[in-house]
């Protein structure tokens, strides 16, 4: 179906996720990465059991799931992940959600701190099991980024790199936990492929100076991510053409028992992954002119392409949206247009001067890069506004059609 008869069948804001284009997603990233080497998908980017499923299935390379809660949990198993394949991070994990984690079969985990590898610990040995455990590391980066730093800094993640070998003997002699390797993420959205191979480099450096010198088990070692997507912009995935051989030059100097799987070597990835298999098809409810400017009132803002706006626009959206079906009138002239959202605040921007032929209420506009960071990074609850319909596509054909339904639970006073 095309773009503007999903719109017409299922209203909109609608959100659009092509599962083959997430499977060649995968197919793309194993293909640039070591051959051996396991690949996390980080449902963060996306908890749809549909897309996290068609990253799961398929011929290529199957991916894991790295979960950071109960939520993220329920998602992984409702799309076929078992709990073994799970990879549970995060430095907030409670008694209870590790509970549950335990229950669920989850065995592998990474620990942020010596309190959270305790609670690991503790809530294995009342599951009667060992937990793997992977230590974050909280080191110094290989150099200025140019995506988002994600280490070297003060964190609530990881251990500090330079605090860890003195901390060794005593973390492994936490009970119930057996570490089992160490887990990096110094980079997100890394905007060449000079810089990924870089920070990778250098984590694989770090990582076998802690073993060598400082006898950290590492029989798993998680190197992140990093690898980038465009957001709400037309755009092609980045391709890593150069990545692979680097990558393998490293770990054959560094840790050269890795082809043997010591230490199996893994990575991470979300946006990446489902950045370009969503669309999000939204409607025109009005146009106005303001002061000189041109505005476009849209039935979905921030609210339900939030870029994370709750966490301090981690991703400001700055969409350039296309139209979903038909050309502007002949003639038109493009100028910038501010795309607003329809909430009660001047917040609600999803672009301020959009290069566009301005619209007319009842357009249909397809906002490109949308599979990422969209739903569930969104601040739906603000005004109560209806969550937009998300539809999963293959070969062109709807498979499912679902909306998340925030309720109210109530309880005995």
């Amino acid at each position: 179906m095309t773009p503007g008869e999903l719109a017409e069948r299922y209203g909109t804001p609608l959100y659009v996720y092509d599962l083959d284009e997430a499977a060649a997603a995968r197919d793309d990233l194993t293909a640039s990465l070591p051959a051996s080497a396991s690949l996390y998908y980080a449902l963060k980017a996306n908890p749809h059991p549909g897309v996290a499923r068609a990253l799961r299935e398929g011929t290529g390379r199957p991916c894991r799931a790295e979960i950071s809660s109960e939520g993220e949990l329920a998602a992984a198993l409702a799309a076929g992940y078992a709990g073994g394949d799970c990879l549970y991070t995060g430095p907030g994990k409670t008694d209870a959600e590790l509970a549950a984690a335990l229950a669920a079969g989850v065995r592998t985990f990474s620990a942020e701190s010596p309190g959270d590898l305790r609670r690991i610990g503790r809530a294995a040995t009342v599951h009667g099991v060992t937990a793997d455990c992977l230590l974050r590391v909280n080191g110094a980066p290989a150099g200025a980024p140019s995506g988002i730093a994600m280490a070297g800094r003060p964190s609530q993640f990881g251990f500090d790199a330079e605090a860890l070998p003195e901390a060794l003997a005593e973390l492994s002699a936490v009970p119930g936990a057996r570490l089992a390797g160490a887990h990096f993420f110094p980079l997100s959205n890394a905007a060449d492929e000079d810089t990924l191979i870089s920070e990778f480099e250098h984590t694989i450096a770090t990582a076998a100076r802690l073993r060598a010198r400082h006898g950290l088990p590492l029989r798993l070692l998680d190197l992140g991510g990093g690898f980038a997507a465009p957001y709400g912009v037309a755009g092609p995935r980045p391709s890593y053409g150069g990545l692979r051989g680097a990558l393998e030059k490293a770990l054959d100097r560094d840790l050269p028992g890795w082809r043997r799987g010591e230490p199996e070597i893994a990575f991470e990835s979300g946006r990446h992954l489902v950045a370009r298999c969503g669309t999000l098809l939204v409607s025109v409810t009005d146009v106005k002119r303001s002061r000189g400017r041109v505005f476009a009132v849209l039935d979905a803002g921030v609210n339900a392409f939030g870029g994370m706006a709750g966490l301090g626009r981690l991703l400001p959206p700055d969409i350039t949206p296309g139209r979903a079906g038909g050309a502007p009138p002949g003639g038109a002239v493009a100028e910038p247009v501010t795309l607003a959202g329809p909430l009660c605040t001047p917040g609600d921007v999803l672009a301020r001067n959009a290069d566009l032929v301005p619209p007319a209420a009842g357009d249909v506009l397809a906002v490109p890069n949308a599979g990422a960071y969209g739903v569930t990074a969104s601040p739906l609850a603000f005004l109560g506004r209806p969550a937009p319909r998300e539809v999963t596509l293959r070969d062109g054909a709807v498979v499912s059609v679902s909306r998340l339904e925030p309720h109210r639970e109530w309880s005995t006073p």
